[in-house]
């Protein structure tokens, strides 16, 4: 093999063997293909795609290059869920205790933020002391004792996607599905769990702007966890307007608490408990009632135990920003648009995200939200306030706002988006 004839056939709309594939990603993982060709084949890839027999088998080598996890040994079922990534899904943070509390074990494998999308794991160490690296034997433990854990992947998990998923991110080939696709489910597939819910998320806030390309992905996705005996279902979920009132870390995770503490924003709490009630379908579990959970108490104290287990104070004071700014309505009338993308540019330019992944976030940075589409709201009021410790970046956020909202004459009719837009199994 030599990758160059590799890069040639996909250049060229051909289809990869099987073998120029098992070759190209061995290879790369060991160094063998070095960046830049790695960076050709990728831009081929998204330029020409790869049909589904190429991306199984694209899958199956990415998982090949490393190990795969079991957890044959636990008395519950397993139950994961994996989302695109959006502004404001705080999604995970309320619903593995809740799943957990209704008799599925959740193995949940997150990520860090990255550009105007953030990660589970830089809101989750917003938290005192509590720990996203943990090893097979630790999270197998954590697992075990409280029903739930979220943590990062280890290094030995899939290396393959860990090294492509850099590349793609500095060479503008992320938005491949075939690549997206291959590398959410070659890390969920050798996890290990025995069933998953994909939030595959659609709108200006997503990574998938559209709902045609959101359900090819979805679909890729649904078809390579079911061929690989993992029970895999996706929803194709809303993402044109923020979830919830908050987009930041120790901002995402006091809102987290209030869902799991019986409130929370609406949109919020129809969501997790719509994943739930998917997730324990997909285990088999048949009688228990999320909604039940949130209000009776239960998933909170699996909340509390999950952060207690990996080093957590679930009672210390979240960090809060040194600096805000609030921005005020500009007119009176209903608020029919609020874009995603732009509210999550502002969140990252505070701070609250990174522009590279050694990057350091600040934990009480964000954005506030007090207005959704379809609240009135009077000129003066404020619309959302700005979370920072460097107020020297409050101009550069603002400039991301200038377009992210619509205000419409007072008494204006407003239909929202459903938050749940399809779902394919």
């Amino acid at each position: 093999m030599d990758v160059i004839s590799v890069i040639r056939t996909k250049r060229d709309k051909g289809e990869l063997s099987p073998e120029q594939i098992d070759w190209v990603i061995d290879a790369y993982t060991r160094g063998a293909v070095a960046d830049e060709q790695m960076s050709a084949l990728a831009m081929a890839i998204l330029l020409n795609g790869m049909n589904r027999t190429e991306i199984a088998r694209w899958t199956a080598a990415m998982i090949a290059s490393g190990e795969r996890m079991n957890f044959d040994s636990l008395s519950r079922p397993t139950a994961d869920k994996h989302s695109t990534g959006g502004v404001g899904d705080k999604i995970t943070l309320p619903l593995a205790p809740l799943v957990a509390a209704c008799g599925a074990a959740v193995p949940q494998l997150s990520g860090r933020g990255l550009g105007h999308t953030g990660g589970t794991l830089d809101k989750l160490e917003s938290i005192p002391g509590w720990r996203a690296l943990l090893s097979n034997e630790e999270m197998l433990h954590v697992l075990d004792t409280t029903g739930a854990v979220i943590c990062a992947a280890g290094d030995g998990l899939a290396p393959a996607d860990k090294k492509l998923y850099a590349l793609r991110d500095v060479t503008g080939t992320v938005e491949a599905i075939p690549l997206i696709a291959s590398s959410i489910m070659s890390k969920k597939i050798a996890e290990g769990t025995g069933s998953l819910v994909l939030d595959v998320k659609v709108g200006t806030g997503a990574f998938m702007k559209n709902i045609e390309d959101a359900r090819e992905l979805a679909s890729t996705m649904v078809g390579l966890g079911t061929d690989s005996g993992v029970r895999t279902v996706a929803l194709l979920t809303d993402m044109s307007t923020p979830l919830g009132l908050t987009a930041g870390n120790a901002l995402e995770v006091r809102e987290s608490v209030e869902v799991l503490a019986g409130g929370g924003p609406a949109d919020v709490v129809e969501l997790t408990i719509a994943l739930a009630r998917e997730m324990l379908e997909a285990a088999g579990i048949k009688d228990a009632d999320p909604a039940k959970a949130l209000a009776d108490g239960s998933a909170m104290d699996h909340w509390r135990r999950m952060i207690a287990a990996q080093g957590g104070d679930p009672d210390a004071a979240l960090p809060v920003a040194r600096e805000q700014h609030v921005v005020t309505a500009p007119s009176s009338g209903v608020l029919t648009r609020l874009d995603a993308y732009d509210i999550g540019i502002a969140a990252w330019r505070l701070g609250a995200g990174r522009a590279r992944k050694e990057d350091p976030v600040q934990a009480g940075a964000g954005v506030e939200l007090h207005a959704k589409p379809g609240d009135t709201v009077t000129a003066g009021q404020p619309l959302v306030t700005l979370h920072t410790d460097t107020p020297e970046k409050f101009d550069y956020a603002l400039q991301s706002l200038g377009s992210a909202w619509d205000i419409a004459a007072p008494g204006t009719e407003f239909t929202p988006n459903p938050i749940v837009l399809d779902r394919i199994a």
